[in-house]
């Protein structure tokens, strides 16, 4: 029952079909790639794929294709400060997610009606040396109704760490596609934390 498990993610900007099918089954998909155009063949391949594989797939900022596709929901990167979302005629299912890297940032996810705020870098990343750390993270989330996704520098050396946050789960690119299968893993995603 995926519901009761953490939820992780994977963002990704290819389909490639042998990666995706060897991750745990409980790892969603996030399909984002802002260098090229969205290919419809390719999102409803993806779409029957994840279908399959019972897991969600949600699209980076783009609600009319993924309403017009039928996906499970969209992806509202943190650059993205529309506040118009809330007047989207959507399916009862269909969810909007979004990232954001601090305190401000959150309250205009909370406007967009997010149902999950990715909050990021919690750890150092390759493109961030300005990192969030457990301290700061706990206190952007402190008081918010929303729940949170730990986003950034995840690796084998600081996961045990996300423990500490107040997330309801994780994501990444690098790390989880590496040892989505792996054993370290599967601890967390048996934990009942929604």
């Amino acid at each position: 029952m995926q519901k009761n498990l953490p939820r992780v993610f994977l963002f990704i900007d290819e389909f490639n079909f042998k990666n995706l099918a060897s991750l745990n089954k409980n790892i969603d998909i996030i399909y984002r790639n802002y260098k090229k155009k969205i290919n419809k063949s390719i999102l409803i391949s993806l779409k029957a794929f994840c279908k399959r594989q019972k897991r969600k797939l949600y699209i980076s900022n783009n609600i009319k294709l993924a309403k017009k596709l039928d996906i499970d929901g969209v992806y509202i990167p943190s650059f993205n400060k529309k506040l118009n979302l809330l007047n989207i005629n959507a399916r009862k299912k269909f969810s909007i997610i979004g990232s954001a890297h601090n305190k401000k940032e959150v309250i205009i996810k909370n406007h967009q009606n997010c149902k999950l705020i990715f909050l990021a870098p919690l750890f150092k990343t390759i493109k961030s040396k300005n990192n969030l750390n457990i301290s700061r993270y706990n206190l952007i989330t402190l008081d918010e109704k929303r729940k949170f996704i730990a986003l950034g520098g995840i690796n084998e050396k600081n996961f045990s760490q996300i423990y500490l946050t107040n997330s309801v789960g994780f994501a990444g690119i690098r790390w989880i596609k590496k040892n989505g299968p792996r054993k370290f893993l599967r601890p967390f995603l048996k934990l009942n934390l929604l």
